[in-house]
């Protein structure tokens, strides 16, 4: 179980396109990343991705108004039902068209989905046992163009659909005998947006023009008597209807599907409903009372939002407080009261269009999403204030790197930004911007406390991770560009290698004085390595070798060792005794530093294999297009290597036996070129493949426009007229060996080994059960029952056991622990120092251990490396966070102090003025 990594969070990318939703507690966000869900917690300031994924995008969430279930849509129509407090999916289903908008029922009985020119009306699982999960109850089919929005009404009864051809229809869920969906006609543009205000059925609608208008509704009983010529019985019209309802809806008898459309085409329609079934059984000469239906636009209801001709995007309302949330094509958010239309706010966040808006149901906050820039807000409008402000990188990520505690990542993108996350929130904390191109390279100090990064704009830079500036420069002496990077273990010595020139530059870092120019490769650099044990640089290139130098030596000449192909990574063991080297022809050389030999090779041509390219005219393994890995990270222990490359695959293979263990597969996306390992040949044609022939039907001109170079490929997406492919281009081992990240086209991967669900026993046997352990921990023999818990392994059990044993029997137990038990335990505490509220008991803990134990350890330094690390991690992070609470009780301390001297100053004024 050692490599049962999960997926565990996706950073580096917080919204891409779709709909974004707050929870019903409003304390939380979900986003459609990709093909995925991010949760980002807004109070505990954590962010948490779903482990599950669709087939496509995601273009539409929709959730229960309890929480409880979450349906995810992607482009092509299939659905994920989702029970989100247990984080597993219930059902799949394939909706079989594009969906544009899903809403939920207030009841929660049904959901309403739009299908191109029809609404459909489903029935949600209840408690009883059924043999289908989802039920079609109603089909809406009386459209004549696609629908746009739905909004439900607050009593459920009534649904309001929005179509392409700007109008409005409001359709009756509930039986209601005659009644006929009413139409609203009086926007000029498609509607992007439908409202019921409250508990009553006025409607706002927001159309893309900029126009808001607010319908009146009306229901009166009107008792009339049924005149002599009136057709006796239901119409023959009305016979079909009820015989389709029959036919369409088995699960539903009280309900009938509205297939026929005889409302008004007016501003003010009027549509007739009996009270009950024996008012259609009226004959001539009787009274019948009839419940009249209006709905009517007063010329003050017409609104405008006046935002420089700018479109309508996306529009949200709180029926609560009457709050109307619109964005529009220019970056634009504005806050409107109604039914009045006072502006409260309005706010530019951006130079794209605004995607997506959403409200908290107390009302306070807004979330807002920008598929252009991958940009997700949040904006607490009474204070104008940011909750939350996160972006990805605009482009692909291109390297990253972990700190030397574990508990950050540093990235770096082809939009020359470099990006440092928190490995336990998800989030991203600052932002450095001063290169000028894409970021080739990316190294941690060994101290923590930098960061250095090299770019192709002829510049290395040193940023401080505690100041958060840009502290230090290198440059070469002529304009190049660098294509790798390497610091020595000490942290003095910074090298990068050229791409153009073929030198290797040396800097000091303390200094920023070049030291040395290592001149002898024939082609540009591809990889840098320091040994992790002295002061020896290995550099990798393209002219097919790679060379060793001794910074301190200053040989004129290094002698070559040369490989049949070009090389693209290379990577040092932590021991410093052995090298990988991985080639062109996906061929991984290893290298006894020690005895100057190859000590074994990889042949990786089949484990690097993807997927096709969409226009791939062959099979993968026929290409001519040459796949490898291009880069390589050994973990902490050094027994096993980490590969990554242009593939959706990342390998783990052991070092030993040189075999492959385990292969991941970082995306299933099929919006992602080179997913797929069997295309379609039926979706190529004569003008390409039919997944890259954009269909604009549906676009505003500024979308359709393109202004791209030709044959760029980096740059704006949006523009791109390709799609972009999956491949990994960077890996790392945490320094705790309990996680690790890829760099890939959808974000920051991060996998770790869960625990909490995985049963690994060491050593078990049968008299070992969780109620053998109970008992032994009652007699208080709690030697005994750790080494039973750690044999058993379950983690609860384990916590329950440790927690137990009083706290003056800690190092009595501790010295009593057999030696094969202490890198567990030291790894349990570690874990427990992050998360439990006990953190003096687990301090005892982690200092008895060290104390008894200490020289066992430092004798296997190397098997602890993997405890010790993540201890260390774990003990920065409550330093942290203990220091940061210190200086918050500090400062109100003072303040308090002050406001007491100043208090009492005052009243021995006081009271020397009364004495006087």
């Amino acid at each position: 179980m050692k490599f049962a990594y999960k997926f565990s969070n996706l950073c580096g990318s917080v919204y891409h396109q779709g709909n974004v939703l707050f929870t019903p507690d409003g304390n939380s966000v979900l986003s459609p990343v990709g093909n995925r869900v991010s949760i980002f917690d807004l109070v505990n300031n954590t962010s948490r991705t779903l482990p599950f994924e669709n087939r496509c995008n995601i273009i539409r969430l929709a959730l229960s108004r309890d929480g409880a279930l979450l349906i995810s849509i992607d482009e092509e129509g299939r659905a994920l039902l989702i029970n989100l407090p247990k984080n597993c999916v219930i059902h799949h289903f394939n909706f079989k068209s594009p969906v544009t908008d899903l809403q939920f029922s207030p009841d929660g009985r049904r959901f309403a989905v739009t299908h191109k020119n029809q609404v459909h009306i489903w029935r949600m699982p209840g408690a009883e046992k059924e043999f289908a999960m989802l039920t079609l109850d109603r089909r809406l089919a009386s459209l004549h163009a696609p629908v746009t929005c739905l909004a439900w009404s607050s009593d459920s009864k009534f649904l309001a659909v929005g179509t392409r051809n700007n109008t409005a229809k409001v359709f009756s869920i509930t039986h209601i005998p005659h009644y006929h969906p009413v139409t609203l006609t009086a926007h000029r543009d498609r509607i992007v947006g439908l409202f019921f205000a409250g508990d009553s059925n006025d409607l706002y609608s927001v159309s893309r023009d900029g126009t808001a208008l607010h319908w009146h509704a009306k229901a009166e009983e009107v008792t009339e008597e049924v005149p002599a010529d009136a057709p006796q019985g239901p119409s023959k019209r009305q016979r079909k209807g009820k015989s389709r309802a029959v036919v369409l809806s088995d699960a539903a008898p009280d309900s009938a599907a509205m297939e026929d459309d005889s409302g008004s085409s007016s501003s003010s329609s009027e549509s007739e409903s009996e009270a009950g079934d024996d008012a259609e059984k009226a004959t001539a000469g009787q009274t019948v009372t009839y419940t009249k239906h209006k709905w009517w636009l007063a010329k003050e209801d017409k609104h405008y939002f006046l935002q420089n001709h700018a479109k309508v995007v996306c529009a949200t309302f709180h029926a609560a407080t009457g709050l109307l949330v619109a964005g529009f094509s220019t970056g634009v958010f504005g806050l409107y009261e109604m039914p009045d239309f006072n502006n409260i706010h309005t706010l530019s966040i951006s130079q794209k269009r605004i995607s997506s808006v959403a409200i908290n149901p107390g009302g306070e906050w807004l979330a807002i999403g920008c598929a252009r820039l991958g940009q997700l807000l949040v904006w607490e409008w009474c204070s104008e204030t940011y909750v939350l402000k996160q972006q990805g990188h605009a482009y692909d990520m291109s390297v990253l790197a972990f700190s030397p505690d574990g508990q950050l990542i540093a990235t770096g993108g082809d939009d020359a930004k470099v990006k440092l996350w928190n490995t336990t929130s998800g989030f991203c904390f600052v932002t450095f911007a001063e290169h000028t191109a894409s970021i080739t390279g990316i190294k941690f100090a060994q101290s923590g406390l930098a960061v250095v990064t090299s770019s192709l704009d002829g510049t290395v830079r040193a940023f401080d991770t505690t100041r958060y500036r840009n502290f230090r420069t290198f440059t070469a002496p002529h304009p190049t560009q660098f294509a790798c990077l390497a610091l020595d273990n000490s942290g003095e010595l910074v090298t990068a290698g050229a791409l153009d020139t073929f030198d290797v530059f040396v800097w000091n870092m303390r200094t920023g004085r070049l030291l040395e120019v290592l001149a002898g490769h024939e082609g540009p650099i591809s990889s840098l390595s320091f040994s992790p044990v002295s002061a020896v640089l290995v550099s990798g290139s393209w002219d097919k070798s790679i060379r060793v130098w001794d910074i301190f030596e200053h040989k004129e000449s290094v002698e070559p060792i040369v490989h049949t192909t070009d090389v693209v990574a290379l990577a040092y063991r932590p021991d410093g005794a052995q090298i990988v080297v991985s080639t062109l022809d996906a061929q991984l050389s290893f290298w006894d530093m020690l005895k100057s030999r190859i000590s074994g090779t990889i042949d990786a041509r089949h484990d690097v294999l993807g997927g096709r390219l969409a226009e791939d005219r062959m099979a993968a393994k026929s290409s001519d297009q040459s796949k490898q890995f291009t880069s390589l990270c050994y973990s902490a222990d050094g027994t096993h290597l980490l590969a990554g490359g242009a593939t959706k695959y990342v390998c783990i293979y052991d070092v030993t036996q040189l075999v492959l263990l385990r292969r991941f597969c970082v995306s299933a996306n099929r919006s992602i070129d080179g997913t797929l390992r069997m295309l379609n040949s039926s979706n190529m044609t004569e003008a390409g493949a039919l997944d890259l022939i954009d269909d604009y039907s549906d676009s505003d001109l500024e979308e359709r426009l393109d202004r791209s170079l030709p044959g760029v490929k980096k740059g704006d997406k949006s523009s791109r007229r390709t799609r972009p492919e999956i491949r990994t281009r960077c890996v790392q081992f945490s320094p705790s060996g309990r996680a690790w990240s890829a760099a890939t086209t959808e974000g920051l991967m991060i996998y770790s080994l869960d625990d909490a669900y995985a049963f690994d026993p060491f050593d078990l046997s049968l008299e070992i059960t969780p109620a053998s352990i109970k008992k032994v921990l009652a007699d208080s023999e709690y030697a005994k029952a750790l080494v039973m818990a750690f044999r058993l392994n379950e983690t609860p059990l384990l916590h329950e056991v440790v927690e137990t044993i009083p706290r003056r029997d800690i190092a009595l137990i501790v010295e009593f622990l057999p030696a094969v038990f202490v890198a567990r335990l030291l790894m349990f505490v570690s874990k427990q120092l992050e998360s439990s509220r006990h953190i003096e008991f687990y301090l005892d803990w982690c200092v008895t251990i060290l104390t008894v134990h200490g020289s066992y350890i430092r004798t296997n330094l190397r098997t602890h490396a993997v405890s010790l690390r993540a201890v260390q991690k774990a003990l920065s992070g409550q330093r942290d966070a203990l220091g940061r609470i210190s200086n918050d009780n500090l400062y109100q301390m003072r303040y308090l102090l002050h406001r007491f001297d100043t208090v009492a100053t005052s009243e021995s004024l006081g009271a020397l003025e009364e004495a006087q």
